[in-house]
């Protein structure tokens, strides 16, 4: 990844220091360039659906309720709440104010964990890889989790002490909800229950992205993250307990995601959508930001083995479904790619 240089500093210290807003933050419209108003008056999504995942671990019929609520998720909504999902209340708080300590520390101990220019992880601020790219208000700091051998322990905090437990629990207790999904997921569409996990070989990876979104003066000129799809498997969110801000696209509007304080939000990636020929769907959406308050929160990407070919499982291929993608390994560099050049990553391998 070749980066272009740039001055502009983390977004964080761009509020404290009173800088004047950079025009490489003020959102321009696809079709012109032109600057546009972001426009923020959207509903509320009160019908995505809430999955209870013990329901779904006691399932065993693709006619059983809960699967039946799973499959309508993904193929209308593209994404859905879990609950009773094992992980404690007071746990979920704890990975919420963990990272939040961490943004609020000086500038000096966050710079020990600054992402180089040459990788994606570590702490920072949006990788510019073009001219003229329009970046995103937003800090993060980005780490790969699963496999543990690959974790690059250089870039984990030490400070908040607890952090580092903190992200090796949390990431044991989402890969058992990541599988149970999956398992779901096949099953939803009477499919053996190993049909998407095999996909994902036997070192999938998983990565966490903690976003900080400071407050912004123009919430109607700055949008905290630009509308995407993500180019990995499963999207499992934690979401800020108090500030919305995440929206989904679906017919052709906006809609705000609600806040469920101790709920995961669950959003398909490219790399489903591949796998299961076209019926589950990868969820357009975007994050916008808020002129009074900060906002946190918690992704964990879960993706195949970069070394495993995926595709369309093959019994959901037939006459009245023809294959829709081409095989592809390492999908995620192709995403990254087509992504911020502004083009649609799925086209690359669609058929």
């Amino acid at each position: 990844m070749t980066e272009f240089s740039s001055t502009t500093k983390p977004v964080q210290e761009l509020v404290e220091d009173g800088d004047e807003l950079p025009q490489s933050y003020i959102w321009r419209s696809d079709n012109t360039g032109d600057y546009e108003a972001i426009d923020s008056s959207v509903p509320l999504a009160t019908e995505i659906p809430v999955v209870d995942v013990s329901l779904l671990v006691s399932s065993s019929s693709a006619m059983d309720p809960e699967l039946l609520k799973l499959r309508s998720a993904l193929t209308s909504w593209r994404c859905f709440q879990v609950v009773n999902h094992g992980i404690e209340s007071s746990f979920l708080d704890q990975v919420r104010n963990s990272p939040r300590e961490f943004f609020h520390l000086s500038k000096g101990e966050k710079q020990k964990y600054a992402r180089p220019s040459d990788s994606i992880e570590g702490y920072g601020k949006d990788s510019i890889l073009h001219e003229n790219q329009l970046l995103d208000w937003v800090d993060r700091l980005y780490l790969t989790v699963h496999p543990q051998d690959q974790q690059e322990l250089k870039y984990w905090p030490e400070n908040p002490i607890s952090f580092r437990d903190m992200l090796n629990e949390y990431t044991a207790k989402v890969r058992q909800i990541k599988e149970q999904l999956l398992k779901s997921m096949a099953m939803s569409l009477s499919l053996p229950e190993d049909s998407f996990l095999k996909q994902f070989g036997e070192r999938p990876t998983m990565a966490a992205r903690f976003n900080y979104y400071p407050p912004c003066a123009r919430p109607d000129s700055v949008i905290g993250i630009k509308p995407h799809t993500d180019g990995l498997g499963i999207t499992i969110l934690l979401q800020d307990e108090q500030v919305e801000g995440l929206q989904l696209h679906k017919d052709n509007q906006w809609f705000r995601v609600p806040i469920m304080p101790h709920a995961l939000v669950v959003n398909i990636g490219d790399q489903l959508e591949i796998m299961s020929n076209g019926i589950f769907k990868s969820l357009l959406h975007r994050v916008l930001t808020n002129s009074t308050r900060e906002r946190n929160t918690l992704a964990m990407f879960c993706a195949p083995d970069p070394k495993q070919e995926i595709g369309p499982v093959e019994e959901l291929v037939d006459e009245k479904r023809p294959r829709a993608f081409k095989n592809i390994k390492n999908y995620g560099e192709t995403h990254f790619y087509y992504y911020q050049q502004g083009k649609s990553p799925l086209d690359a391998v669609r058929i």
